[in-house]
């Protein structure tokens, strides 16, 4: 490996992450609120804290944390779970679906705002990219 690539790839990774940081709350939804509702939607239902921390590579207790906020804010809600009584499992609300397709769009516009140099073929190679570089992870 050329590690003039690897620097490359290293300086470009810290310069998008800290530029995704900048828009924080980008459609109404800071970055973790966004990340555990699209998980929770996707995850076909009601997911545990352990189950989203393993997803993450996250702390439990910052899961907790996470999934207490989003619950006190009607984003989702806490079910007992049928086979422990002691675990809890979490399901979004319909306030937490609105909320989340409010800031996906908002999101998608920006993406579509960034991305509208590109040729389709250079945006679909990019998000086969990251997919392969977010499960390499």
């Amino acid at each position: 490996m050329d590690e003039k690539d690897l620097e490359l790839i290293d300086y470009e990774l810290v310069v998008f992450i800290r530029r995704c940081s900048l828009d924080k709350e980008l459609g109404g939804l800071d970055r973790s609120t966004y990340t555990l509702l699209t998980q929770l939607s996707k995850s076909g239902g009601p997911a545990g804290v352990k189950a989203l921390a393993d997803e993450f590579r996250l702390d439990v207790s910052t899961i907790s944390r996470q999934t207490t906020v989003l619950e006190s804010k009607g984003y989702v809600q806490r079910l007992q779970d049928p086979t422990d009584g002691r675990s809890s499992k979490f399901q979004v609300t319909e306030e937490g679906m609105r909320k989340l397709e409010e800031a996906k769009k908002a999101r998608l516009a920006r993406h579509a705002q960034l991305f509208q140099d590109w040729t389709d073929a250079e945006r679909r190679q990019f998000g086969e990219l990251l997919a392969r570089l977010n499960r390499t992870f």
